[in-house]
């Protein structure tokens, strides 16, 4: 399967430094910054900076510096937020059945208050 990455989405434009962001933490692999409508006190995005439309694309094809780099932001975000003691959600949505809205690797991290059930069970 082929992954094409469109490079006019919106986190390819903050990377670019086309659109202003409220940065978290920057390393030489990947972006954290606040989501501009945050669902949880604490709502963080982290993002790749190379060209991954998924999780699954991400994992496939990126390098190994870049997956642990990525990983590793995760972690620090978790840190500087203060959400590693009390619990954390840490999401990333991708395709048409995952509503994945920006075509461009994604981890949400929301913590901050209790979150409850990832998914309500269908009836």
């Amino acid at each position: 399967m082929g992954f094409a990455y469109d490079d006019q989405n919106i986190f390819a434009k903050i990377l670019r430094g086309e659109i202003p962001n409220d940065t978290v933490y920057e390393s030489v692999h990947a972006l954290a910054f606040r989501d501009i409508t945050p669902q949880a006190p604490t709502h963080v995005l982290v993002i790749p900076k190379g060209p991954y439309v998924s999780m699954d694309h991400f994992t496939q094809e990126a390098s190994d510096a870049e997956i642990a780099g990525f990983m590793r932001a995760i972690g620090e975000v978790c840190k500087l937020e203060g959400v590693s003691d009390d619990g954390f959600r840490a999401i990333s949505n991708a395709g048409v059945n995952g509503v994945q809205e920006v075509p461009h690797l994604h981890v949400h991290i929301l913590g901050g208050r209790p979150l409850g059930r990832m998914l309500a069970r269908e009836t």
